[in-house]
């Protein structure tokens, strides 16, 4: 038995959608401090790490330790359908193996969906050394994405002590964002040595694009030709990280 309630259905709809860009059938861990889900896209390019604590929750019960596999897109339909003052109520049926979603305002509605067979894999976490750690706002590095799909579809993540650059290269255009150290952008930069890597701009900008819902800060950290890690810092507890290979260049 697995049951939760949350006030504000707009945090549980923006965290479903940041879920929904890189996976679809979503195996949750449910355990008594909290909800986990640790997975990677079908083609194995991104990852997303994410908890939830049971005190984020208005409720929250969980008799043991299980795992629930769900359709995230179809849960993300039916939590479209409430407002953001509005209550939701997720609860698994043990006996039926549904996922049961009320929704709670100025009336109430009841949802019933099936759950699927939960991965038994664990994805672990990457064991990375990072030699660049920047912290920007979300917006900033959104718009900072944004300018570079003008030109291209992957985009060069450089550093140094002082300033964040975005290089894009397409057939015809070119452009360079440039971050500087202490801008209203980009709020901290560390650099132990200058560091660069490419990366898929559609995946980046959906990332970005889905999790700026939830955080107005990210931080990135990167080493040359190393995944990305970008960790998007939430209002409330709880974590929200994802990975993102390199796009590998051949001169």
């Amino acid at each position: 038995m697995f049951k939760l309630k949350v006030t504000d259905a707009k945090l549980l709809r923006d965290m479903a959608t940041a879920i929904s860009i890189l996976v679809d059938e979503a195996t949750f861990k449910i355990e008594p401090d909290g909800l986990k889900l640790r997975a990677m896209d079908p083609s194995r390019v991104a990852m997303i790490d994410f908890e939830w604590p049971k005190t984020i929750f208005e409720e929250y019960e969980c008799a043991e330790p299980s795992r629930m596999c769900i359709n995230i897109s179809e849960l993300l339909k039916l939590l479209k359908r409430a407002s953001k003052e509005e209550s939701v109520e997720l609860m698994l049926d043990d006996k039926t193996g549904r996922l049961q979603i009320k929704i709670t305002g100025k009336y109430s509605r009841n949802f019933t969906m099936p759950t699927l067979e939960a991965s038994e894999e664990e994805v672990p976490t990457p064991k990375i050394s990072f030699n660049v750690k920047a912290k920007t706002t979300t917006h900033g590095l959104s718009q900072a994405i944004e300018d570079a799909q003008l030109v291209s579809d992957h985009v060069k993540i450089e550093a140094d002590t002082d300033k964040l650059v975005l290089n894009a290269a397409g057939d015809l255009m070119g452009a360079t964002i440039t971050l500087q150290k202490g801008s209203d952008a980009l709020l901290e930069l560390e650099a132990k040595e200058s560091s660069k890597a490419t990366f898929s701009l559609s995946y980046l900008s959906e990332i970005i694009k889905a999790a700026s819902a939830t955080s107005d800060i990210a931080t990135l950290e990167f080493s040359s030709d190393m995944p990305v890690r970008i960790d998007f810092q939430q209002t409330k507890e709880g974590k929200l990280t994802f990975f993102l290979a390199p796009r590998i260049e051949t001169d």
